[in-house]
């Protein structure tokens, strides 16, 4: 009993001695990054400002792995005790969390090709262009906002690599985004020329659940302290990201003035349900988007399932053979990465376009699935059935379309419409790859309030909306069939 007294005393205490810091190792350098000599080790100005904060704390960081577009989210929840990851300072977040004061100042970016540079200087130039950025940023919340003025169709990424890459690729016309980004995009993609205008002007900050005020000020008190000694100075430097703005927003800082000031507020006067109303049509566009694509992925699912299923049962071995590999090699590889292959990997060869490209990767990708439906059911229809049509002179062909067919039909109904209901869910997996369907907007919409509470709801309220009329429909056509 003494021990396990002993052991409980010593338990809180270890917590204590760990700062958790929350970031996203995916968005990659110089934020937070797997160092590529080790990659169990972590790299990045981010990760050096968490050992400085955790240092001046008398703690030991310790990194927690969250995705971007969830990191308000979880600091909320408290799922650690600060996020660091290049987050931007917003009127929003001030309301919602408690954040630090600004320890870099940073410059919003046009990127554009070499050779449009002369005619895209600025995004009253990208009229009816492609944009591109990440979601529930600063750039976005530009781009949306320029939208309705210059007729600019913004592009949301996941990562902030692909952005540049398909630039060079014209699959955009253009690319907004911080400068420590634009620099590091321009550096791996020669023929891109970044626009020396500002159009914006943001901070990063960190992050804290609300209740955790107390922690936010001595956090606060240890960065000025860094800005005063040259401490931050010296990480900002060994990362090449040191520039003449820092030293006047340092100088601001520590001598006790009132912190930056915010970019435009987006949301932070409205309450979450006018939020809600101003994001209804956005989610609205987004569900269509969703169940256009969605319907037409599965009207290819079934006739590439039914080509296979045909070819397996009534083909030579070979083909049996070739077709059952594909089979088994679509199933046993993630959507997520087909998807990726499909539009990222072969943009050398054959550029499609974002939509295409997610309609051709749901369709293939289900129609394995559904191969192995309509084989089974072709298979389970009695033999002395097949027999009787072959005695009476049907041919193969008239026999699946007359005899085997419609009875497979029937006992296929039922997996093919919970198929469809779960490609209608997986359609969320092209977000990846720029489409903006419902479950992206919601997170650009949960990520902007703050909340996935609302959004969410709203999104499950439009999925079922959606889904339930199937499976009523499918099952009012498995009765009939059943009385007839």
């Amino acid at each position: 009993m003494v021990a396990v007294g002993v052991c409980l005393a010593v338990m809180p205490a270890r917590a204590q001695q760990e700062l958790r810091w929350g970031g996203d190792a995916e968005g990659g350098a110089p934020f937070v990054e797997a160092d590529p000599a080790d990659p169990a080790r972590l790299v990045g100005f981010d990760v050096e400002i968490a050992q400085l904060i955790a240092e001046g704390l008398g703690r030991v960081p310790r990194f927690v792995q969250v995705g971007f577009t969830s990191l308000d989210a979880a600091a909320a929840r408290g799922d650690f005790d600060i996020g660091l990851s290049g987050i931007e300072d917003s009127p929003a977040r001030r309301v919602r969390l408690a954040v630090t004061i600004p320890y870099y100042e940073f410059r919003e970016m046009l990127t554009v090709r070499e050779a449009d540079a002369a005619r895209f200087r600025t995004l009253a130039d990208l009229r009816g262009r492609r944009v591109a950025t990440l979601g529930a940023t600063l750039a976005y919340d530009l781009l949306v906002a320029a939208g309705p003025q210059h007729g600019l169709i913004p592009v949301t990424y996941e990562d902030d690599v692909h952005p540049y890459s398909d630039l060079a690729l014209g699959r955009v016309d253009a690319v907004l985004l911080d400068y420590v980004l634009a620099v590091r995009g321009v550096r791996r993609n020669p023929g891109l020329f970044n626009q020396p205008a500002d159009v914006g002007v943001g901070y990063y900050v960190g992050v804290l659940a609300p209740g955790n005020a107390a922690l936010r000020d001595r956090i606060d008190d240890i960065l000025r302290a860094a800005m005063a000694d040259g401490r931050l100075e010296d990480i900002f430097r060994r990362w090449d990201m040191w520039d003449g703005q820092q030293p006047a927003l340092y100088a601001r800082l520590t001598n006790t003035q009132p912190a930056i000031a915010p970019g435009p507020d987006t949301s932070a006067e409205l309450s979450t349900w006018d939020a809600a109303r101003r994001y209804l049509p956005a989610l609205a566009r987004a569900a269509v988007v969703t169940l256009v694509l969605s319907s037409l992925s599965m009207m290819l699912a079934v006739a590439v399932g039914v080509v296979i299923a045909s070819g397996r049962v009534y083909g030579p071995p070979p083909l049996t053979a070739a077709l059952t590999a594909w089979v088994e090699i679509v199933r046993g590889t993630p959507l997520l990465l087909q998807l990726f292959v499909l539009y990222f990997g072969l943009a050398t060869v054959v550029q499609l376009p974002a939509f295409l490209a997610a309609l051709v990767g749901l369709g293939l990708n289900y129609g394995a699935y559904e191969s192995e439906i309509y084989r089974g059911a072709l298979e389970a229809v009695p033999r002395g059935q097949l027999e009787a049509a072959r005695t009476l002179g049907f041919t193969n062909r008239q026999a699946l379309m007359l005899v085997r067919g419609p009875q497979a039909f029937r006992l296929a109904l039922a997996p093919m419409t919970n198929d469809f209901v779960a490609l209608l869910k997986d359609s969320s997996l092209v977000s990846v790859i720029t489409v903006v369907e419902l479950t992206k907007q919601t997170s650009i919409f949960a990520a902007n309030i703050g909340s996935w509470l609302v959004p969410g709801l709203m999104c499950a309220a439009m999925y079922l909306a959606m889904s339930l009329p199937l499976a009523r429909l499918a099952r009012r056509i498995e009765k009939a069939w059943q009385r007839a």
